[in-house]
Parts: C-alpha cells; sequence; structure tokens
C-alpha cells in the first residue's frame, strides 16, 4: 500500500555509511536546570515543522569517521528546498521542552511564630545546477542539484530501483546491503530522492543540521530509511511544532504524570528513569510534554542562548558563532550569517499562527526491528498542554528537617521527629508565650501603683464623707 499519493510529503533523514568504516548518529548538548533531569543521550534528534502549506524536517548530524564515506539519502515526494539549520536551533527547543522532576515540598515545620529567629529551611492547522557532472544513466533524472553550505545536494528519481542504486554507488553513496531494500522499497512507492554528502576537502568539523522543506503539510515521518547505520535499539527524539499537540497512530504512546512519580529522599531522585525503562518496550514513544509556546520565545532562545544574572538583559550572540553565511546554488556567499539565522527561523514557524503555536516533545527508543513501518502521527486525543515540569506526589523515606525546642535550633533529624518536637512546643507554650512574659517587671509595678492610687483616693473621699 502506498503510503502518499499527492505531490508533496515529509522526508526522512538518513545516514548512509560504509560497512564496518564510519559511526554516524544525531547528537546535541544537554543542559542542567536546578532540578533532578531524566535525559538519555539521543540517536536522532529531529524537528518537524508541520503547517496547511509546507512541511519542514531538520536533523541534526554528528558523524565520526572519514568524511569521504559520509551520505545521507531521504525520500521525498515532489521538488524539496535544501538549507543548513544549526545545533542552537536544537538545543533551544530541548531547554524550553526538556522534562524536569522537582523535589516535592519537605512539609518541614517552621520555628515558634513568636520568634524573631528567620528559619534555615493530523491535522492542524530552486537554483543553477553546481557545475558539471557525469551524464546520469536513462533511467534515473537529476531534478535539482545544488551546493548547501558544506554539502554538495542533489535530487534524483529513478525508475528501477536497480538503476537508482547503480547511480548512488557510481557517486560515491556507499550503500549498506540492509538499507538497499528499502531505498528500493520507497522507489516501487514512486518516492524520489535527495542525496547529501560533504564537498570535497571538507571536514567532519564543518557539518551541520539540515533541513529539508515540500510543499503541504503531512503528519507522517518515514522511519524505516532510520534504520541505515543503527544498532539493536535506536533512540529518537522529535519535536513536532505546529498549530496543536500531536501524538503516534500507529505506534504505542505513555506518558508519565506527577502522581505516577515517587521521590526517594535518601538519593534525592525520583524513579521517572525506572518508569520510563519499564513502558519502553522497543516500540512505544514517551510524550514527553506537549507545551503552548510562542514563536517569539523560541526565537530569542535562538538568537539569544545565553542570559545575563537573573533579571539581566539577554547577552547578544554573533549569528556567526552558530550559522554559515547564507550560500547561492553553486556554493558562494549569498548572505550574512545573520540571514541565515532569520531565515532558519522564519522556515521553522512557516505558516504557524503566533497565537496557536504548539510544541509536542516525543521520544522513544525504538528497537530496529520495528522501524519497518513509518511513524503516522496525528491530532492528540488530550488537546491540553502537558508540562515538562513534574512534582511527585508520593514518596519514600522522609526530608531532614531542623529540630526546634521552643526558639531554638537544637539539630536535624526525620520530619517526623521535628513535627513531633514542634507539637511539644506548641502544647508548652499555649498558656504562656514568649511575647507574654514581661521579664523586666515593669508592667507588675505599674499595677501595684495604680492600685494604691486607686485605694487612697476611695479613702480620701470617705473621710470627706464623715466630716
Amino acid at each position: 500500500m502506498r503510503l502518499f499519493v499527492t505531490a508533496s510529503s515529509l522526508v526522512v533523514a538518513a545516514t548512509l555509511v560504509a560497512a564496518l568504516e564510519t559511526d554516524a548518529r544525531a547528537c546535541g548538548g544537554c543542559f542542567s536546570p536546578p532540578t533532578e533531569q531524566d535525559s538519555v543521550v539521543t540517536d536522532h534528534r529531529m524537528i518537524l515543522s508541520i503547517s496547511r502549506g509546507q512541511t519542514t524536517l531538520y536533523d541534526q548530524i554528528h558523524y565520526t569517521g572519514k568524511p569521504s564515506s559520509f551520505a545521507w539519502v531521504l525520500p521525498i515526494n515532489g521538488q524539496a528546498k535544501v538549507g543548513l539549520s544549526a545545533d542552537v536551533v536544537f538545543s533551544a527547543l530541548d531547554s524550553l521542552t526538556q522534562t524536569q522532576v522537582q523535589q516535592p515540598p519537605t512539609n518541614c515545620p517552621s520555628p515558634p511564630s513568636d520568634c524573631s529567629r528567620s528559619s534555615n529551611a493530523g491535522g492542524f492547522s530552486g537554483g543553477a545546477d553546481a557545475g558539471a557532472s557525469p551524464s546520469p544513466p536513462p533511467d534515473v533524472t537529476i531534478i535539482r542539484q545544488e551546493v548547501v553550505g558544506p554539502y554538495e545536494t542533489v535530487q534524483l528519481s529513478a525508475t528501477t530501483p536497480a538503476a537508482l542504486n547503480t547511480w548512488l554507488t557510481a557517486h560515491g553513496y556507499n550503500i549498506p546491503t540492509d538499507v538497499a531494500p528499502i531505498i528500493a522499497a520507497y522507489q516501487t512507492e514512486h518516492y524520489d530522492f535527495l542525496a547529501l554528502k560533504l564537498v570535497p576537502g571538507a571536514g567532519v568539523a564543518s557539518m551541520r543540521p539540515v533541513r529539508v522543506t515540500t510543499a503541504g503539510g503531512y503528519p507522517v515521518l518515514p522511519l524505516r530509511m532510520v534504520t541505515a547505520g543503527t544498532g539493536a535499539t535506536v533512540g529518537i527524539t522529535l519535536w513536532v511544532l505546529g498549530e496543536g499537540r500531536y501524538e503516534p497512530q500507529n505506534f504505542g504512546k505513555f506518558q508519565i504524570a506527577s502522581q505516577d512519580l515517587v521521590w526517594d529522599w535518601a538519593s534525592s531522585s525520583s524513579n521517572y528513569k525506572q518508569l520510563r525503562a519499564a513502558k519502553s518496550d522497543g516500540k512505544t514513544f514517551e510524550i514527553e510534554s506537549a507545551t503552548t509556546l510562542s514563536p517569539d520565545t523560541i526565537s530569542n532562545r535562538i538568537r539569544y542562548p545565553s542570559f545575563g544574572g537573573r533579571g539581566g538583559p539577554p547577552i547578544p550572540v554573533d549569528a556567526g558563532s552558530d550559522y554559515l553565511p547564507a550560500t547561492s546554488a553553486d556554493g558562494g556567499v549569498a548572505g550574512t550569517s545573520d540571514q541565515a539565522r532569520e531565515d532558519d527561523i522564519a522556515t521553522l514557524f512557516a505558516g504557524i499562527a503566533q497565537t496557536r503555536a504548539r510544541v509536542t516533545r516525543i521520544r522513544g527508543d525504538i528497537a530496529h526491528a520495528n522501524l519497518n513501518v513509518d511513524l503516522d502521527l496525528q491530532a492528540a486525543t488530550d488537546q491540553s498542554d502537558l508540562p515538562s515540569l513534574r512534582i511527585p506526589t508520593q514518596e519514600s523515606g522522609q526530608p531532614t528537617c531542623t529540630i526546634y525546642n521552643g526558639c531554638d535550633v537544637v539539630g536535624q533529624g526525620p520530619r517526623d521527629q521535628a513535627q513531633a518536637a514542634a507539637k511539644n512546643n506548641s502544647t508548652s507554650t499555649s498558656s504562656f508565650s514568649c511575647a507574654a512574659a514581661d521579664p523586666s517587671g515593669t508592667g507588675g509595678q505599674l499595677a501595684l501603683f495604680a492600685l494604691a492610687g486607686f485605694l487612697g483616693l476611695a479613702y480620701v473621699r470617705s473621710r470627706k464623707n464623715k466630716s
């Protein structure tokens, strides 16, 4: 059964490597917020921006090995627009959506109130040829060829899988044996292909994330190509930007809510990782978060990835530290790094309304055997926000609290012991508090003087009456 019958569809990234010669995977940096951070090192990190008018896939590429061996092949349907992105885009989305488990309240007792001592405790909503190249065989048609940053790219179609494989092999695309049938299957389904590799002389350090845009909006991610170069299990983190919350349709899914979590006071951590491991059976995705984030919030995080002190202004970052200057079809400079960054941001949110922008973060550790079908996404039944912050409602053990004797700190101990001491303090001071005592005795003396004066006045009046 053919998955797409229209002239436009999504694309999927795949890294093709020479067998036993290279290691190819996507990766990225991690942030450390002031809470427990439950994340794992990922193998593939992708962003899918979906609107009615177009769909763009961003893929972050990390490659170790011989640069001449690197190749990247994507099934497409219709002509695609290829551009460069930057790691900062993935870092921005990661920092804004990453699951964080926050320590629950300790519920430690406070010091007596009269003490001056402070406590210490689916469906929402080119360029010129880059110079001469060998003539393709009759069964292969080159649709478009251009240089994009450090990459040579070519979009082509083929009438037979054999012709396609022959062309790719002849042009330096080393296709692993287990990937050839997958490419053949996409060709049989009438897909075209985008092939990408490093320009001669470019090193691995030159590699940048790539974005590929096709017309139309289709929430489908062809996972079959992800099998290229992967082991028994491949980690996939996918951010879906659109005007609603998304979820897998043909794969299992789960969520981990605050009420599912247990906070261990002894280790200062939760059971989040254990729960995720138990639910991750190689064929399910976790909906980590689904949040309403304005394009301005994400854009500013891309433009200003570092901020000053608390309450301080954002620190400007030169676009050249993240982006290469924009290039023309022949690889020449066509614009500044600032222009390249703004074009990347504009593409990320193209067709998505400012007031309805949503980001769904989906994570899966998928077994190689289950990458035999594409990932169909659909509008989630529950369209409410799923915050990235979790606060466990269950606990194991007790926090350590400050123990008070009256207004004095006498030590540290389990919360039960501190609460018992606080209860005793409350009972012993119920009829006499620190604030009611008058250690100087001045108040008592004044009261006696007043009583004496009253008695004296009564005695004088009595004498006058008698006289």
